[in-house]
């Protein structure tokens, strides 16, 4: 297959040219991820000519709520939990959003998810805003009551913010099915009926959708399928390495595997990354980690660290971490073709300008891990019509969504010769700005 004569080209001339120095001494202090999402909305803002009313709304969120939950712990003691939602904008329809349980969330983390979240909906074209919640507390050194009870304290305090028609959630870092399904029966008692609706991500037994439990993962590889047609790069046979063996790193191995043929050479998780040119075999590596709790140690796997996994020479490196993995200080070091981005936020702005000037095609978050919210839109819709899909059903409309939003990203990439995060920002605040025009806020 011949390379596409489309591929978007590098950043017009006009444009600042990057300076490797200058990037070294922004990334010594790690920049606020809302800071960096207000850059990433200035900087498609600027391409396109966007309002400046427009702009200085899209720049801040609708609302936002602080919360404190008061939690008995299985001691007998009352611990004081903090946690916030927050709706970004809700233009294009309801809020959605995901819950993280962490011990280093902030209130600007949530908002720059918020804010993400809200592009990615409009990315992909599903009539909803977006939002994010977070409690700042450690889930790994809770006990399930201890966890149920939180869940459910959250519940009762941001729950005058949710509803199908006004802010659904769903899982994150950290947040299960289980808990889902604790905060979808508080919101129902505080409710007087059932109303499960107002979350996704739950079991199938509470209404769930099909197939929402590699969505994200499984959105990712039908980007990085579509994106290699369009570079003439072969799939089948090639190699791949997964920075992050959570849910979606772990099902982004397992479907690269079966729908893509590729050998997965590397993983990593919090305790170690692991190496072998012939690649793993996903339930071997499951069950490990399943036994030991790490990815590390595996049987017949040489250790790496999870820098070296980034600069393995593959066709596609996946950071399905946390933020900032790919900064300005190794961007330069980076030999994949394809960086599918299913963690959030894993580029930052700086390592976006050298992975775009070295020809490295970069399939954004707001695209690439947007599978999730799409199959959890999937489920607001059975939901709210009582009819459940099929699991092949729900594979063909994944399919078809995530297929014309990276054709899309793609052509506003060559049509304004910037980088496809770039790109998937136009696309995406062309659409919420149209709707705010529309309804007559600007």
């Amino acid at each position: 297959m011949q390379p596409s004569n489309d591929r978007p080209q590098p950043a017009a001339p006009t444009q600042e040219p990057f300076v490797l120095g200058d990037c070294l001494k922004s990334e010594v202090i790690k920049e606020n991820p809302f800071t960096i999402a207000k850059r990433q909305l200035d900087d498609a803002a600027e391409v396109i000519g966007l309002d400046p009313d427009i702009l200085e709304l899209l720049r801040w969120p609708m609302r936002e709520m602080h919360v404190t939950i008061p939690v008995k712990m299985d001691d007998g003691s009352v611990r004081a939990f903090h946690g916030f939602r927050v709706q970004y904008n809700d233009a294009r329809g309801p809020n959605k959003g995901g819950i993280r349980f962490h011990p280093d969330e902030t209130i600007d983390t949530v908002r720059a998810l918020a804010a993400w979240m809200t592009w990615k909906t409009a990315v992909l074209d599903i009539p909803l805003g977006g939002a994010k919640g977070g409690v700042i507390c450690n889930p790994k050194a809770m006990s399930p009551g201890e966890l149920e009870r939180l869940s459910r304290s959250y519940i009762r305090q941001v729950g005058r913010l949710l509803g199908l028609e006004k802010d659904v959630p769903a899982p994150d870092v950290y947040t299960t099915p289980q808990i889902m399904a604790w905060m979808a029966d508080e919101y129902s008692f505080m409710q007087g009926h059932n109303d499960f609706g107002v979350i996704t991500g739950k079991p199938l037994a509470l209404g769930g959708s099909a197939r929402r439990g590699d969505a994200t993962a499984r959105g990712g590889i039908i980007c990085i399928r579509e994106a290699a047609r369009m570079l003439g790069v072969e799939l089948r046979g090639n190699t791949a390495a997964i920075n992050g063996y959570g849910n979606a790193g772990s099902f982004a191995h397992k479907l690269a595997v079966e729908l893509l043929g590729m050998k997965v050479v590397a993983v990593s998780d919090s305790k170690g990354g692991i190496h072998n040119p012939d690649g793993f075999d996903h339930q071997a590596l499951m069950e490990h980690k399943r036994q030991t709790g790490s990815v590390a140690e595996f049987p017949g796997s040489t250790p790496l660290t999870n820098g070296d996994l980034l600069e393995l020479d593959v066709a596609v490196l996946i950071p399905a971490a946390l933020e900032d993995e790919i900064s300005c200080r190794n961007a330069k070091h980076i030999k994949a073709t394809i960086v599918a981005e299913l963690a959030n936020g894993p580029t930052t702005p700086d390592a976006d300008k050298v992975l775009h000037e070295r020809g490295i095609y970069l399939i954004p978050d707001l695209l690439c891990n947007a599978g999730g919210v799409t199959v959890s839109y999937f489920e607001m819709v059975q939901n709210s019509s009582g009819w459940y899909w099929e699991e092949e059903a729900v594979h063909r409309q994944l399919e078809k969504k995530m297929s014309a939003a990276i054709k899309t990203v793609h052509q506003a990439a060559v049509q304004y010769r910037v980088d496809n995060r770039t790109a998937a920002m136009i696309v995406a605040i062309r659409r919420v700005a149209e709707a705010m025009k529309l309804r007559g806020w600007v």
